[in-house]
């Protein structure tokens, strides 16, 4: 399991953005509930990441590189 908290993360930069649940599930096409369910999640798909990370301008998979440079 990561020490990651994709999840928290993404609803951190949101807020951090000053942007709202409803900006980025138009961003996303989909409805703010899915956004408030990401929130939760440990784990994501990386098209997904892909598109949260376009929308916010900000590379979350950069945790995870650092993650794994710290491991090795």
């Amino acid at each position: 399991m990561s020490d990651i908290n994709i999840g928290k993360l993404i609803e951190d930069e949101l807020r951090s953005q000053h942007k709202t649940v409803v900006w980025l599930a138009d961003k996303l096409n989909c409805n703010r509930t899915n956004i408030y369910k990401i929130f939760q999640r440990q784990s994501i798909d990386t098209e997904l990441l892909l598109r949260i990370s376009k929308a916010l301008n900000r590379n979350f998979f950069d945790s995870y590189i650092q993650l794994l440079q710290s491991h090795t």
